[in-house]
């Protein structure tokens, strides 16, 4: 056995049997406890500390122990690379651990310098594990051209045939919408696992082509897992397409396939945006009947699920029993306490918030509280958020904060100085930005001003019919009909159309949409035999 000499130890080298390195950290004491007992950074600073004062801190097997937690969920990556810097030649292990680390971290180009470097300076050169990890950080930050030469380096290897390698390329290429170079990949492999349906099927499905990621889904060649389902269902939920996200998912249950919390995420936004509260309320019963894992994302989900269905109640609930509150449910909280017009309860919860000593508040928080301000007309109140978020917290603000306190303004009758804020913002307004100025020129009266937010808002976007309609209601109602029909005209000339309104009413747990003028529905032909009747009856009464 070759030993290495650290201190006053002698100690097993990297190579030596996973036996004797099991032995040698049973051995040690605080190789042990960061074996066994390190649960946290802070415990793993101490039991690190501990380390460098025996000497044991620049053994190979604790160097590649500490980093391996350090690269972990509970871990710090930028306490990883320090560790990682004061080992003098990183074995191959440690190369992996380090570069995967960061591939997962949010700063994955360091992934790549990472590995340029190791194919420089190391002796050992990469090895089928070290790829997987590159191709992740490529695909993480949209580099699928740069990555594409990576991809020939492994063809020139010969190791285009590992299943891992291969994965992670479909997923490189799917994710970053290169969907030729991700076809050519699935296409040219004879026996693709599950791993790589489900990557394309996800890719597709990212990409906006939803109804090929069906096509891929039925088409399985080896058994769909719960990963299968869930890239089905939340990329039916990501592309808007609600209904069919919770219909895929009775299927799921018909098959007795068992959901996971992701599952729950997907189908709990679905409900949210569709209003559907009798649907949600029982996934929320599912995922404790199921003990399911109630993480931060479950609980934001829930939250969000409550507060666009109207049951603020039920949403507060949920947020005053978590056990698990990250920063995205105290924004999810604030939001839906907003949008509900609950406003003093939303200022109350940004305030325990700011009073929290592990959380601060967020760009989205100040969304939050600056839309409950806007919409309990606490103007004064929205400039002091405003000032609070640049001045004490250094947040930018984004065109959204802008948005709000041009809202704020606006409802309040303070038009002028809503107009001036427009104008001497650092960003150029969008369209919701003029759009909102002209709802609150629609409610006080001021034609000339919405005429002018309108001439905006057609440059901006000339298919969009809202300036157009909203003018002509203004005109109509100030009996300046000639100029109302005028508007009516210019979108007739122009072919804008009016975005048709459509409702979605839940019955026994069913979403049923309808658009006005509509007639796909599968019951459209009874529906409207009953409308005319009642029509008719109630002429009749009067």
């Amino acid at each position: 056995m070759v030993t290495t000499l650290c201190g006053s130890l002698i100690t097993p080298s990297p190579s030596s049997s996973s036996a004797a390195i099991s032995k040698f950290i049973s051995d040690q004491p605080y190789l042990s406890m960061l074996h066994n007992k390190c649960s946290c950074m802070k415990d793993l600073h101490k039991i690190h500390a501990q380390l460098i004062k025996t000497g044991l801190a620049r053994d190979p097997i604790a160097c590649s122990r500490v980093l391996a937690f350090c690269t972990s969920r509970a871990g710090d990556i930028n306490y990883a690379y320090l560790v990682f810097t004061q080992i003098q030649n990183p074995n191959l292990f440690v190369w992996n651990t380090i570069i995967r680390g960061f591939s997962k971290s949010s700063v994955p180009q360091q992934a790549i310098h990472l590995f340029i470097r190791m194919l420089f300076t190391s002796p050992s050169p990469p090895q089928t594990l070290t790829y997987p990890s590159v191709f992740k950080a490529y695909a993480q930050l949209g580099l699928a051209r740069q990555g594409s030469q990576l991809h020939a380096r492994v063809i020139k290897l010969g190791l285009e045939d590992d299943n891992f390698i291969r994965n992670t390329i479909l997923y490189m290429y799917s994710s970053c919408g290169f969907l030729s170079e991700a076809w050519r990949v699935f296409d040219a492999t004879l026996e693709l696992d599950v791993v790589g349906w489900n990557t394309m099927i996800m890719g597709l499905a990212k990409c906006g082509e939803v109804d090929e990621s069906r096509r891929l889904f039925e088409e399985m060649s080896c058994n769909r897992n719960t990963v299968s389902w869930n890239s089905m269902i939340s990329g039916y939920a990501r592309n808007g397409r609600f209904v069919e996200a919770l219909e895929l998912f009775r299927k799921m249950q018909q098959q007795k396939i068992e959901p996971s919390e992701f599952t729950m995420v997907s189908l709990l936004n679905a409900c949210a945006c569709l209003g559907a509260i009798r649907q949600g309320e029982w996934l929320h019963d599912y995922i404790v009947r199921k003990n399911l894992v109630m993480n931060s994302i479950v609980v934001t989900a829930i939250i969000d699920m409550y507060s666009k269905c109207g049951s603020i109640d039920n949403a507060l609930q949920v947020f005053k029993t978590a056990t698990n509150r990250g920063l995205s449910c105290w924004n999810s909280m604030i939001l839906g306490l907003a949008m509900n017009g609950r406003v003093n309860e939303a200022t109350q919860v940004f305030s325990t918030l700011e009073c929290s000593s592990s959380l601060r508040p967020d760009c989205v928080s100040f969304i939050g509280v600056l839309m409950a301000c806007s919409h309990g007309g606490l103007v004064d109140k929205a400039k002091e958020y405003f000032l609070l978020m640049t001045e004490t917290y250094g947040i930018k603000p984004s065109i959204k904060h802008y948005g709000c306190l041009v809202d704020a303004l606006g409802r309040a009758g303070l038009l002028e100085e809503a107009e001036e804020l427009i104008r001497s913002m650092p960003v150029d307004a969008d369209a919701a930005i003029w759009g909102s100025l002209i709802s609150s020129c629609r409610k006080h009266g001021n034609i000339e001003m919405a005429k002018r937010a309108a001439l905006h808002l057609v440059d901006l976007d000339p298919g969009e019919s809202s300036g157009f309609v909203v003018m002509s209601n203004m005109y109509a109602a100030s009996s300046r009909f000639e100029e109302a029909i005028h508007q009516r005209m210019s979108m007739k000339q122009k072919q804008i159309e009016k975005e048709p309104g459509c409702s979605l009413v839940e019955v026994n747990g069913e979403v049923h949409e309808f658009i006005a003028g509509g007639r796909l529905h599968q019951k459209a032909k009874e529906i409207y035999h009953l409308l005319e009747n009642l029509g008719m009856a109630s002429r009749g009464m009067g």
